[in-house]
């Protein structure tokens, strides 16, 4: 059995938007990085990248759980001797408030080149508005929750069904599949009852025979 295996190229890419006012930074992380991954696709690849672009506004509007306003810190090295600095998340809110997401997702990609090239597809901004329009984006309602698995997957509408399409048709596997289980559950039928004999009259008694009374003449002895 092949397996399928992506082509660079091959893959039309889709945008989609997604709403982070009053969204909790790691939670929602969680369900942009598939997308830019392609693992919300059946076609993912690892060594392709198959993810789409994602467009996320009100970047600025994200809220921790807890205290880690206050507790959380970041850090950077500029290389030099000296050069380590610690920064507050609130601090680092101020400055650059789309920084906190963006790396809140750059932690869930891979780290190597093809996962530089997918942060790319991130676009962030601050503000309802983006210059994105052109391309159509799918509007993804973030779940607010604990995420799924495969992420914040866009699944399109059922289309209907035409009328008087035609049923599909019973293999003879499956005919024999079902007969065969109506015949574990059918009960068994019932024996039929024995005939009943008919009861014998007893014989009526008989009558007693009564004496017969002999006459006798005069003169006879």
């Amino acid at each position: 059995m092949n397996c399928y295996q992506a082509k660079a190229g091959e893959l039309a890419k889709h945008w989609f938007v997604i709403d982070a006012k009053d969204m909790v930074v790691g939670r929602l992380a969680a369900q942009i990085a598939p997308i830019l991954m392609g693992k919300h696709r059946p076609t993912y690849t690892p060594h392709i990248d198959t993810g789409d672009f994602v467009i996320v506004t009100n970047v600025d509007k994200v809220v921790f759980t807890g205290n880690k306003w206050q507790q959380k810190s970041y850090q950077r090295y500029s290389g030099y001797p000296g050069g380590q600095k610690e920064e507050a998340a609130w601090k680092l809110f101020e400055r650059r408030p789309e920084r906190i997401l963006e790396l809140a997702i750059q932690r869930m990609m891979p780290k190597n080149k093809i996962g530089r090239h997918m942060m790319d597809k991130l676009k962030l901004y601050a503000g309802p508005n983006h210059p994105h329009q052109a391309q159509q984006p799918v509007a993804l309602e973030p779940l607010a929750g604990r995420p799924a698995p495969v992420g914040a997957v866009y699944v399109p509408e059922p289309a209907p069904k035409a009328e008087g399409a035609e049923k599909p048709r019973k293999t003879k596997a499956a005919s024999e599949t079902t007969a065969a289980a109506a015949a574990t559950t059918a009960p068994e039928p019932a024996l039929p009852a024995p005939p009943v004999e008919p009861a014998l009259e007893p014989p009526a008694p008989a009558a007693p025979e009564t004496p017969t009374e002999t006459s006798t003449e005069p003169g006879q002895s």
